[in-house]
């Protein structure tokens, strides 16, 4: 059975040093993907931007430095839990996201509850997956 947390959190949009914006995220978790989290932001005058990077790169950066690449986050302050940043990188391109711990922990503790850390493998049946994947192959070769 499908089933997945949501939450809305408003986070800083921090354009530069000087500037800022509040806007509202979309954090969504679903038990058909259980290790990655998606934001959705809601920028103004854009379409909505989402993103999915793995739930435990958030509990992690929660309370340290985390992640290489493309999403970044940490704590605002070493050793405060305060605020979050979230630092999310396309090419040369990047966008900083600040925001209050305590929302992102409550949302992740909803996701604890329905799928604890370290369980998702019980809901991901990846073996099922790739069978069901290599039979549409096989059969489509078949047929052409």
């Amino acid at each position: 059975m499908r089933e997945s947390v949501q939450a809305e959190v408003m986070m800083s949009f921090l354009v530069s040093e000087e500037l800022s914006f509040r806007i509202p995220v979309e954090l969504r978790y679903d038990t058909c993907d259980p290790y990655a989290v998606r934001l959705t932001f809601h920028l103004p005058g854009d379409a909505p931007v989402t993103w999915a990077f793995g739930r435990e790169l958030l509990i992690d950066g929660v309370g340290r430095p985390c992640g290489e690449g493309d999403v970044r986050v940490s704590p605002v302050e070493p050793d405060a839990l305060g605020e979050v940043l979230i630092r999310l990188q396309v090419g040369g391109d990047h966008a900083l996201f600040r925001s209050s711990t305590a929302p992102l922990v409550a949302f992740l503790d909803r996701t604890d509850k329905l799928v604890p850390l370290g369980q998702e493998g019980a809901l991901a049946d990846f073996d099922a997956h790739l069978d069901d994947a290599l039979d549409r192959i096989l059969a489509e070769q078949g047929a052409g």
